[in-house]
């Protein structure tokens, strides 16, 4: 059994860093903490030490290749309507639309401004 949730950072591809970070921030509201690794560019998402969950980065370099087609990174947001809404109104692209995962939350699926396929999760609210 593991003592770990597997997944303990990802790294999103980008093209464009100022585009990407604009996008992420105001979408989610994220703000980035910008660094050069290994001759790569980063802007790392938010980490708070022991808390759930993993975070990661934009990452522009030669081996990044933004897709659609390769690993489905899920953000978790308190709101999928609301931020459907952000996509749509920056004629952003959702690729699948609100989706009930019974006794679990929603999903969705939407284009970055990179064009990768990222989804989202809603935790179902307790009542």
């Amino acid at each position: 059994m593991a003592k770990n949730n597997p997944v303990v950072y990802f790294e999103i591809p980008i093209n464009d860093m100022e585009r990407a970070t604009i996008f992420y921030k105001e979408i989610f509201g994220y703000e980035f903490e910008i660094a050069e690794i290994h001759g790569n560019q980063m802007a790392f998402f938010p980490f708070g030490e022991g808390m759930p969950g993993a975070s990661g980065a934009l990452a522009k370099g030669e081996i990044y290749k933004p897709t659609k087609d390769g690993v489905v990174v899920y953000l978790g947001c308190d709101n999928i309507d609301d931020v459907l809404e952000k996509i749509t109104s920056r004629k952003g692209v959702i690729l699948f639309p609100k989706t009930e995962v019974e006794n679990t939350g929603f999903v969705a699926e939407i284009e970055d401004s990179e064009g990768n396929r990222i989804a989202l999760f809603e935790k179902l609210r307790e009542s």
